[in-house]
């Protein structure tokens, strides 16, 4: 089965009209899993139940559209049964006795759960170089990075071992990769979907979302895991829509911001030729496009390190080998339990960050950190909440660079820091955003990020969607792959 030449579509009705079974299909998939994953490593953890799975399927009958099509789930969304990790040796051997809301709705809906992707250690990173489990290699160039820290969804999408993966995206996790590997990303609106059963990084931030190398299928997936749950106070309660039956290529009358501050002075001349052909092609399909000043986002990179730092250090205090996870051994006090267990278990990122916003939160540094990024955030909401008022969407580069080699930038925290200088603002603000392919820089994938106003999805499904059929960019097969045949 090559996911690379199929949709989800596709698929349901294969199976539908009983050209392949579930289990056939989820057999394949597992062959070819193992015939890519000696050159990609996406996967920490395949479902060893995965046929089982498939085969209930089978017996009940193919019903929607999901119904038995495996599907990538990363590596920090807990499953019942089946190890997670969060890419951390403190969570090596965790082996949850729930399944996350998102997981619950795939199953629900007859999904097959195919295994838990690789990601950089409790979502932080820009490369899923900081994973306990080693690195994840891009499709295009086995010798770069996938980007993260959905680095795992993005390459076993992207190499087509999948047709579709969940990811999270706190500050990018979703986007960047999804360009780095020339595939659709989409984080939708903070509270579209629960984060029960999410292990947290910084909780007023991180949001699942969905990935594909088609935009329709990326609409069927974020449709089935949306909605209210009461185990998630931030959960919203606006009704879901069917974003694949409500997809919609015509742009005549969208109006369309660009604003000047996401040409980074750093960005890839060859990135910000993509873009604005991608842009240019709206033109051509009847939208209007302004440029705009957003001034509040010279700031982002500072704030978004600031505010999710400060929330990963509480919602890291958990680690503690008392529990559950990783347990130093040959301790000899309770502070030696702590300490030891945390220093084994946690990686230098994890610390870093737990170190920064600790500090950030401390009694002397709080007003001057943490309140002062606090209220800068606030001016994000209200700058692109300006913008929104008088446009549908904001577009421009989701990455200053494409994919870099694995290496090059692990070693300096700051030049990984600025990954994020693109995509973090929507996470500030809490607006659905996506990374769509717009063309190629220097044979690698560049993506066009596009913005809309809350809980408007279907407004970036249909730009998104608009543009794909435009260039057609899933017809591309990634360079290295090519190589392997």
């Amino acid at each position: 089965m090559n996911y690379l030449n199929e949709t989800i579509d596709s698929l349901h009705k294969k199976l539908a009209d009983k050209e392949i079974t579930s289990k056939e299909l989820t057999d394949q998939t597992l062959n070819d899993m193992k015939a890519k994953e000696k050159d990609i490593s996406a996967f920490i953890t395949v479902n060893d139940d995965a046929v089982k799975d498939a085969e209930k399927v089978d017996q009940a009958g193919i019903k929607g559209p999901l119904s038995g099509i495996p599907i990538a789930i990363k590596d920090n969304i807990v499953s019942n049964g089946i190890k997670t990790t969060a890419a951390s040796k403190i969570l090596y051997n965790f082996m949850p006795v729930y399944s996350a809301t998102v997981l619950e709705k795939l199953e629900a809906a007859g999904a097959i759960n195919i295994g838990k992707t690789n990601m950089d250690e409790f979502a932080m990173g820009s490369s899923t170089e900081t994973s306990f489990f080693g690195d994840t290699h891009n499709p295009w160039d086995f010798d770069k990075v996938p980007g993260g820290s959905s680095g795992g969804s993005a390459a076993a999408v992207a190499s087509g071992e999948v047709v579709a993966a969940l990811g999270t995206d706190t500050g990018g996790s979703i986007r960047q990769p999804a360009a780095f590997n020339g595939i659709f990303g989409i984080k939708p609106t903070y509270g579209r979907v629960s984060r029960w059963g999410v292990i947290a990084f910084a909780s007023s931030l991180d949001q699942v979302g969905v990935m594909s190398k088609r935009v329709e299928d990326s609409a069927t997936v974020l449709s089935t895991i949306s909605g209210h749950d009461e185990h998630d106070s931030t959960s919203s309660e606006k009704e879901v829509p069917d974003y694949r039956a409500n997809l919609n290529k015509d742009m005549t009358g969208v109006r369309i911001a660009v604003p000047k501050e996401f040409w980074h002075e750093g960005t890839n001349p060859e990135i910000i030729k993509q873009v604005n052909v991608a842009i240019d092609k709206y033109k051509e399909m009847g939208a209007t496009v302004d440029e705009v000043s957003l001034p509040a986002l010279k700031h982002a990179v500072e704030v978004y390190y600031v505010l999710a730092s400060s929330e990963a250090s509480s919602n890291l205090q958990r680690y503690d080998g008392v529990r559950y996870g990783f347990r130093a051994k040959d301790v000899k006090n309770i502070k030696d339990l702590f300490v030891n267990s945390r220093s084994e278990g946690f990686g230098d990122e994890i610390k870093r960050r737990i170190m920064l916003g600790t500090f950030a939160l401390s009694a002397g540094a709080y007003d001057a950190y943490f309140k002062k990024a606090a209220q800068v955030r606030t001016l994000f909401i209200e700058e692109m909440g300006k913008v929104l008022e008088d446009h549908d969407l904001i577009m421009g580069p989701s990455t200053t660079t494409t994919a870099f080699k694995i290496g090059d930038k692990i070693d300096d925290p700051l030049a990984m820091y600025m990954n994020d200088i693109l995509t973090i603002p929507a996470n500030l603000a809490g607006l659905p955003a996506a990374s769509v392919p717009a063309g190629l820089a220097d044979g690698m994938p560049v993506g066009l990020q596009i913005i809309a106003k809350p809980f408007n999805e279907q407004a970036i499904f249909n730009a998104a969607y608009a543009l794909q059929e435009e260039n057609k960019f899933y017809e591309q097969i990634p360079t290295a792959l090519k190589g392997e045949d």
